[in-house]
Formats: structure tokens, C-alpha cells, sequence
């Protein structure tokens, strides 16, 4: 389970913040990490400050986007510190997180995504996600470096796991029941966005009602057989073309 779960780290600017979350990961037995665009990467820092962790390093994959890095994950969570306009589910304490990530990871890959040194992810990315998480910290100064971020989080997710019931691992979940991947949930919001355009739903090219739309279904969170039957309903309901 716990190789089911990414970090993710997207736009790093020093090359020792990768090593010093890798040693993070390392500690609490996680493995996957993916860099979206780093700086520098390789880098001799990187490797140093892994301080026992190379191998994460070595094995580190680069993606050229966010999208990229996570479209086979069915649930991403992207840690900010900041209030965002953007109405997704957001876990206020890490062990409410850990909890369900755990869960998720069962059967398939989930991702922890933690954005640039200075200002994080920005709007866009966190579109990305499916969730958002915040580390509660001193009000008057609440400042985590990267890789003390991907410790808290690491943490509370190696607890959740050690907590599991031994034969939770032996009932998994019906392939119906899973959640899509992000991949899935953006082919449905295309097919969604093109049958609002074409029955002349959507009239303003920048209305924020597929922004919105996208907030509702990652707060009802459908399972893989409930997305597959809202597909087949945009199907019925799109319009055929000429040539049918």
C-alpha cells in the first residue's frame, strides 16, 4: 500500500529541498516520487542531503505538468497554506487525511502534492487535485520549509497505515467501487464540457459554471461504475453529427 503513494513536487527551486524529502519520505516508508519541472535536477545537493535516500533520488521520475505526474492517481491532494476561491474538499487536520488517503491507496495510486518554495501551487494546479490540505501551525507565523511539509504529511500518513486492521489488506475493493483516476474524471468533464457547448447550455466562453462543475463532482466523488453510467448518459444526450 504504501508504494501506492506519490510525492509529488512541483517546480522545486533548490535542489537540496529534493533530497531533504526524499530522507522525509524514506523515514516513513514511501518510495514514489515525481519532480514537474524541477530547477535542477540532477543535482550533487540533491544526492547529499538524501543522506542515505539516493535511491529515491536515482529512482525519481520528472513529468513536463501536474496532470502528467498524477493522471493514474485516484485521489490528490495538494497541501497549501493559503484560502483559495476554489471550492474542493479540504481536510483542516492531516490525520483526517492520512485516514482516507490510506484507504485509497488499498488499490490504487493516490499522490501528495506540494508546490514551489515560495508561493506553492498555484490555482490551476490545484485544479489538479481532488482535495486540499492544511498543516495547522502558529497563526503569526506559519512557515514549513518544503521538506518539513512533506515530513508532517509523510508522518501522519505512515501512522494511518501502522493503524489499519490486519485484514483490511485482505478485502479489496470491487473494481465498480473504486475511485476513477484523474485521467478518467478529465475525459468526463471534456465529454461533459462538449454536450453543455454543443446544446447551447454554455453561451459564455468564460463562465465559471465548468469550475464549478468540476467543485461538485470532486465533492460527490463517484465511483468508477457511477462515472461510466454519467457517461453513457452524455452519449445519449449529445447530438449526433451529420454523418450519422
Amino acid at each position: 500500500m504504501l508504494a501506492n503513494i506519490r510525492i509529488v513536487l512541483v517546480q522545486t527551486f533548490h535542489p537540496g529541498n529534493i533530497g531533504a524529502s526524499a530522507r522525509a519520505m524514506k523515514t516513513m516508508g514511501l518510495s514514489d516520487l515525481v519532480l514537474v519541472n524541477p530547477r535542477c535536477f540532477p543535482d550533487p545537493e540533491a544526492s547529499r542531503l538524501a543522506a542515505g535516500a539516493e535511491d529515491l533520488i536515482d529512482n525519481a521520475r520528472v513529468a513536463t505538468s501536474l496532470a502528467e505526474a498524477v493522471e493514474d492517481c485516484v485521489q490528490v491532494v495538494g497541501a497549501s497554506a493559503r484560502l483559495r476561491s476554489l471550492p474542493l474538499p479540504h481536510y483542516d487536520e492531516p490525520d483526517a487525511l492520512a485516514r482516507e488517503l490510506v484507504q485509497n491507496a488499498t488499490t490504487d495510486p493516490v499522490a501528495l502534492v506540494f508546490g514551489r518554495e515560495r508561493f506553492g501551487l498555484t490555482n490551476d494546479e490545484i485544479r489538479c487535485c481532488s482535495h486540499q490540505v492544511s498543516i495547522p501551525a502558529n497563526p503569526d507565523y506559519g512557515i514549513l520549509n518544503l521538506s518539513q511539509a512533506v515530513q508532517v504529511l509523510a508522518y501522519e500518513t505512515f501512522r494511518a497505515w501502522r493503524r489499519l486492521p490486519e485484514n483490511h489488506f485482505q478485502q479489496p475493493r470491487p473494481a465498480g467501487e473504486r475511485q476513477p483516476t484523474r485521467e478518467q474524471l478529465g475525459h468526463f468533464h471534456d465529454h461533459l464540457s462538449r454536450v453543455m457547448r454543443q446544446s447551447g447550455f454554455l453561451t459564455q466562453p468564460h463562465a465559471r459554471t465548468e469550475a464549478q462543475l468540476q467543485a461538485l463532482f470532486a465533492r460527490a466523488r463517484p465511483s468508477r461504475k457511477e462515472l461510466s453510467l454519467l457517461r453513457g448518459l452524455l452519449s445519449a444526450l449529445e447530438p449526433s453529427s451529420p454523418d450519422d
